[in-house]
């Protein structure tokens, strides 16, 4: 800004001093004017001017006398015509007058004049100018014009100090005001940053550490308890239903019961004890020196039991309920991250089984290294292909002993662990989005096996399991009625089976998907019937044609483990046959179950005493009438559906 100002002020001055030399100059030409014209031009020539013409310039430059310091006339040869001081002889500078005479151009200079004694005497600026003086268009000579240039030049410098105060004063409160923004800005900042680094370690809503400052806390406890040989407890908890408190009373009142349960648990716990909030509606608390698992375990009891009482929302009280999980360092765990997903997996465990507290448990733990090594080798496989494989298990009529179709049940042939049960890779699909991928292979397969049989003679239904996620979405319908027109397959040749749980859980985007598949003509089964919440009245609504009743009732039917078990099946199976339902049994394996499914009116089942699932070319040949299998099919170990039931 200096540097700024003295180029603002140097520029300003410049601009005046050329604007009052230009002014001075344009004096002189007319006082020079003035004085040529009252000379005979023939008089530059000769070099002499008579006294009456001596006479008429003085006159004529009379009126300049103000600011006239002197007036000379020279010839071109630098004779002097006239000189107001009365000299008659003097010398002019030469190349000053050369170059007035030869460019037509008025030169002029800023001299000083000094009078009376040098000592004593004073001293003023003289603007000498030679302006050229012409005759009919011809230079003859030249006028030296001196004028005053004092009261200019002393104007001069009272415009350049008002324009150096003024600039030094705008400069300055320019700089004032920049400080000031600059000042503030940087107080904003620096709150701002201090803002931030608190944002960073605490929650926004609550007020608690986040997950961040609780892996700090964590890693330092777990150090000093490790020096110390004591013991670290963690504990996890999670608000059931929380998706449901949102969805119904809107994210506000969500918001403002994670503040409240945030209050309680500060003050359940002890003063050590650290509460967090991980995100959503997943809090932590850590508890450095607790003494053991139990009492780890109590402490979890005793976060329980602060949602006993309802949580006023509002005016609306409203009952909460949460799962919990606890793991303990160095029980369980060796690290904080080990920890905190051991903890994890005890939550988990709480929230599946609706234990409200679990703690840690290695046979509830199926997310180890192995299975996310499992995971990758399935993506691989997936991408290479050729390891996944369909096995097909007949239904059989329970009258007729004629199979009435097929279930096709995932197989996956790995390279090094070799045949591997849908049960340890279908779970990891479901978590990881892969299941999407595996239910087109499945139906993919399976359309193109219907081509093949249907070629062959073989018009005999399949049906594919599909998954809670591929029910709720069109994309299925899409991709089935692709399959159906591209290797062309009739709808009702194919089978889709969901179960029960699938269809409870999100209804109202299940529905439309079955009642678009029912349009295709592809059949509809309700698999694992009796496990959910759903009633066979509920069953009129749905575009349903086949129930299958759940392994557990089969179970209890053959070993009569519970009472009423008969009861329970035929109940089922009449009121199924009064809607125009179907009915399969899974599972059966002994012939004396068989036979009571018969008894019952069951009208399919199947199981190893009929069949295990095999691939397609180890299916013995068909005999007599079509759909009819001849022989007994050779017995294997059961394993899963892509579903995750069991394909027995």
């Amino acid at each position: 800004m200096l540097a700024l100002g003295i180029a603002l002020v140097l520029t300003m001055s410049n601009i005046m001093q050329t604007q009052a030399l230009r002014d001075g100059i344009a004096s002189a030409q007319t006082v020079g004017r003035y004085a040529s014209a009252a000379v005979p031009p023939d008089a530059f020539t000769r070099g002499v001017v008579d006294p009456a013409q001596h006479a008429d310039v003085t006159a004529a430059i009379d009126g300049f006398s103000g600011r006239l310091v002197g007036l000379r006339l020279w010839t071109r040869d630098g004779d002097v015509l006239y000189d107001s001081q009365s000299a008659t002889t003097g010398f002019p500078d030469g190349e000053r007058l050369d170059a007035a005479v030869a460019r037509g151009t008025s030169d002029a200079r800023i001299i000083t004049d000094v009078q009376g004694e040098r000592a004593g005497g004073t001293e003023r600026q003289v603007l000498d100018v030679y302006v050229p003086v012409r005759d009919a268009g011809e230079i003859v000579g030249a006028a030296e014009v001196m004028l005053d240039y004092t009261p200019t030049t002393e104007a001069l410098r009272a415009a350049i100090r008002t324009v150096a105060l003024v600039v030094a004063g705008g400069l300055l409160a320019l700089w004032i005001a920049l400080f000031r923004t600059v000042l503030t800005s940087s107080q904003r900042l620096q709150a701002s940053a201090l803002d931030n680094a608190r944002l960073a370690l605490l929650d926004s809503l609550t007020g608690l550490p986040n997950r961040r400052m609780l892996a700090d806390r964590m890693r330092r406890t777990i150090l000093e308890a490790k020096l110390a040989g004591t013991r670290v407890g963690l504990v996890l908890l999670d608000v059931d239903r929380f998706k449901d408190i949102n969805d119904s009373l809107g994210h506000d009142r969500g918001d403002e019961l994670l503040e409240l349960v945030a209050d309680r648990l500060r003050g359940a716990l002890r003063d050590n004890d650290i509460v967090a909030r991980l995100g959503g509606d997943e809090f932590a608390v850590l508890l450095p020196d607790v003494r053991s698992i139990e009492n780890a375990e109590h402490l979890a009891h005793r976060v329980q039991s602060v949602f006993a009482t309802p949580f006023i929302l509002g005016e609306l009280p409203l009952h909460v309920e949460t799962s919990i999980g606890v793991a303990c360092l160095p029980d369980h765990a060796d690290d904080s991250s080990d920890l905190m997903r051991k903890a994890d997996v005890a939550m988990y465990t709480a929230k599946t089984h609706r234990l409200g507290v679990a703690v840690y448990s290695p046979n509830e733990d199926d997310s180890s290294p192995a299975r996310l090594v499992l995971l990758g080798d399935l993506h691989r496989a997936l991408a290479v292909g050729g390891e996944l494989e369909l096995h097909y298990q007949p239904k059989v009529d329970l009258r007729t002993r004629r199979t009435v179709g097929f279930e096709a049940l995932m197989r996956w042939r790995h390279p090094t662990r070799g045949l591997l049960p849908p049960d340890l890779f279908i779970p990891l699909a479901e978590q990881s989005g892969l299941i999407h991928d595996l239910t087109r292979f499945a139906l993919t397969t399976a359309v193109a096996q219907l081509a093949v049989w249907r070629d062959a003679g073989r018009n005999v239904p399949v049906a594919v399991n599909l998954s809670a996620h591929d029910v709720t979405s069109q994309t299925v319908v899409e991709l089935i009625e692709r399959l159906l027109g591209e290797y062309d397959v009739p709808a009702s040749l194919l089978e889709v089976e969901i179960t029960e749980t699938a269809l409870v859980a999100d209804r109202s985007r299940v529905v439309p998907v079955l009642e678009r598949l029912s349009a295709l003509g592809v059949r509809v089964a309700i698999d694992d019937f009796g496990t959910g919440n759903t009633s066979i009245s509920q069953l009129l609504d749905l575009p349903v044609d086949l129930l299958k009743i759940d392994r557990m009732f089969v179970t209890d039917l053959a070993a009569d483990k519970r009472e009423g078990s008969e009861l329970v099946v035929k109940a089922m199976v009449d009121l199924a046959h009064s809607f125009g339902l179907h009915v399969v049994a899974e599972g059966v394996e002994d012939a004396a179950t068989a036979d009571l499914l018969r008894e019952l009116d069951v009208d399919h089942a199947q199981g190893f005493l009929f069949a295990a699932a095999l691939p397609p070319d180890d299916l013995p040949p068909l005999e007599g009438p079509p759909g009819r299998w001849a022989g007994r099919v050779r017995r294997t170990q059961p394993h899963a559906a892509i579903g995750g039931e069991v394909g027995g």
